[in-house]
C-alpha cells in the first residue's frame, strides 16, 4: 500500500536517471508504471540498449507491475500507441510524467538548425504529444460522467526558468514547457485534471560531465545530488493527495523544496496616451530603478 496506490502512471524517458528513479518510486507506492525509453544516448541518437525493460524487471523483482513501451514521444501517433498501451494492460490512466529529453549544448551562435529542431521536438512537442492523447482520454471519461482524478507533471528546469549559457535551445523548450503547464492547467481543471512541473537538480547525463565537481557523489552522508532524490515529490504530485495543486512550478534539488515564482506584472507607468520615442527611455529607465535587478543567467560572468 502506497499514496499512489492503483494508480496507472506513464513516465517517458524513465529508463535512467531521474525517470527510472520516479518509476522505482511510483511503483514502491503502489503504482501500475509504463516505463517508456527508447534508448537514446545523451544526444538523442540510437543505442541499441533497452534500459526500459531492466526498470520493468527490477519493478517486477520487487512485488510490482509494469511494463514498457519504446515509443518515440515526440511522434504523435507513437505517443498514442503509449497511452492506449496503459490503458489496455491496467483499464486506466491517471499520471502522465513527462521526463523524456537530451540535450545538443552549443553557444547560440554556433547552433545549427538540426540541433535546434531536435532539442525543441523531445522536450517541448514530446510534451504536448503524450499529454495531448492522455486528456482524449480524460475528456472523453468526464463527458460521459465517470470522475477523473488525473494528473500531468511535467518536466522543466532551471534553465527554462532562468536561462543557461550554451544551452539557448534546451532553456527555449524548457521554458516553453513552463509556459505549457500553466496553460494545461487552467483548461483542463474542468476535467478533474491537474498539471504542475518541476525544475529538479540532480546528477544524471545531462549534468555529471559539465557540472562533474558539484555533481560528484560524496564518500559519506546524504547525497545531495542523488536523482532519487527528485522522485517523493514527482510521486506526491500524481497521487489522489494533490488534488488540489495545479499550475505551479516547482524547483527540487537534494532536500530542498521550493515555489518558483515565475514572470508576473511588475512596475508600470501609465502615460494615458502614446508615447513619443524621445521620451520612452528616460520612461523605461525610471521603471528599472524601481525594480528588482534581473536574475543571472546561469553561467554568465
Amino acid at each position: 500500500m502506497g499514496i499512489c496506490d492503483g494508480r496507472v502512471v506513464i513516465i517517458t524517458g524513465a529508463g535512467r536517471g531521474i525517470g527510472r528513479e520516479h518509476a522505482l518510486e511510483f511503483a514502491r507506492q503502489g503504482a501500475k508504471v509504463v516505463v517508456n525509453d527508447l534508448g537514446v544516448t545523451l544526444a538523442g541518437e540510437s543505442s541499441g540498449d533497452s534500459p526500459a525493460e531492466s526498470v520493468v524487471a527490477e519493478i517486477r523483482g520487487a512485488g510490482g507491475e509494469a511494463i514498457a513501451h519504446g515509443a518515440d514521444i515526440a511522434d504523435f501517433e507513437q505517443a498514442a500507441d503509449l497511452v492506449r498501451c496503459a490503458i489496455d494492460a491496467f483499464g486506466d490512466l491517471h499520471v502522465v510524467v513527462n521526463n523524456a529529453g537530451f540535450v545538443r549544448d552549443r553557444m547560440f551562435f554556433t547552433t545549427s538548425e538540426d540541433e535546434w529542431d531536435a532539442v525543441i521536438r523531445v522536450h517541448l512537442k514530446g510534451h504536448f504529444a503524450t499529454s495531448r492523447h492522455a486528456c482524449d482520454h480524460w475528456r472523453a471519461r468526464s463527458k460521459a460522467g465517470a470522475p477523473v482524478d488525473a494528473r500531468i507533471v511535467n518536466t522543466s528546469s532551471g534553465a527554462g526558468l532562468m536561462g543557461s549559457v550554451g544551452q539557448s535551445a534546451y532553456s527555449a523548450a524548457k521554458a516553453g514547457i513552463a509556459a505549457l503547464t500553466l496553460v494545461q492547467a487552467a483548461e483542463l481543471a474542468r476535467y478533474g485534471v491537474t498539471a504542475n512541473a518541476i525544475a529538479p537538480s540532480a546528477r544524471t547525463r545531462m549534468t555529471e560531465t559539465v557540472f562533474a565537481d558539484r555533481m560528484a557523489a560524496p564518500d559519506a552522508g546524504f547525497d545531495l545530488n542523488h536523482p532519487e532524490n527528485i522522485a517523493p515529490l514527482v510521486v506526491w504530485l500524481g497521487s489522489a493527495e494533490s488534488a488540489d495543486v495545479s499550475g505551479r512550478i516547482f524547483e527540487i534539488e537534494g532536500g530542498m523544496l521550493s515555489v518558483a515564482d515565475g514572470w508576473h506584472h511588475g512596475e508600470a507607468d501609465d502615460k494615458g496616451a502614446r508615447w513619443d520615442p524621445t521620451e520612452i527611455g528616460s520612461a523605461v529607465r525610471a521603471l528599472l530603478a524601481r525594480s528588482p535587478a534581473a536574475t543571472p543567467v546561469y553561467g554568465a560572468s
